[in-house]
């Protein structure tokens, strides 16, 4: 009786190992080879832009972190991600933390990119495949605050694919998230702009 309840959970436990690598694979294959809207910086209207807070309450973040200099904190409710992000792009920096690859200073008009690495470590970013449009993410930094950006658009791109690095915002503030895919031959971006 004990073997037979022992097998019944080995198997149990061998399935949904086997359905969670499934779903990993499923949600990867399922991106898009291309960006869906990219033209969408140029469709949000003036109107559906939340006028600046000139008092805002500004929370300090770390100003340094594990010998590293912290740019911002970044967030994601959905995928349970709470990290900082380094100030300089490092090699070595990104086996601790993501860090801004490129762009403006954190929350400032431009394209704000970070870069981090895709395994299963709770601060980086093995997770950002689940992100969907309309998903939330924070970004706060010592300077401008807390900035909450949606996500419009998720997609996979060649690493020779400099367009999502882009600094054509139209004077928006955007934000773009970096990591490799499919044994490093891809990059998985999620683009995000400020609510």
């Amino acid at each position: 009786m004990i073997r037979k309840i022992l097998k019944l959970l080995i198997i149990l436990i061998i399935s949904i190992f086997i359905g969670n690598i499934a779903y990993g694979i499923y949600k990867e294959f399922s991106l898009n080879d291309t960006p869906e809207n990219l033209n969408f910086i140029n469709t949000i209207s003036e109107e559906n832009t939340q006028p600046e807070t000139k008092n805002k309450l500004i929370e300090k973040i770390e100003e340094e972190y594990k010998g590293y200099k912290v740019d911002a904190k970044l967030e994601i409710p959905k995928i349970k991600l709470n990290t900082y992000v380094f100030e300089d792009y490092d090699e070595e920096a990104m086996w601790l933390c993501p860090t801004k690859y490129f762009g403006p200073e954190p929350n400032e008009s431009g394209n704000y990119c970070i870069a981090a690495h895709n395994y299963n470590k709770e601060n980086m970013f093995n997770h950002i495949i689940e992100l969907e449009k309309g998903d939330l993410i924070s970004l706060s930094d010592n300077v401008n605050g807390k900035t909450i950006y949606e996500v419009y658009d998720v997609y996979k791109t060649n690493p020779k694919n400099t367009e999502p690095l882009s600094q054509d915002t139209i004077g928006k503030t955007t934000l773009t998230l970096i990591t490799c895919s499919d044994y490093s031959s891809k990059r998985i971006i999620v683009k995000a702009i400020k609510k």
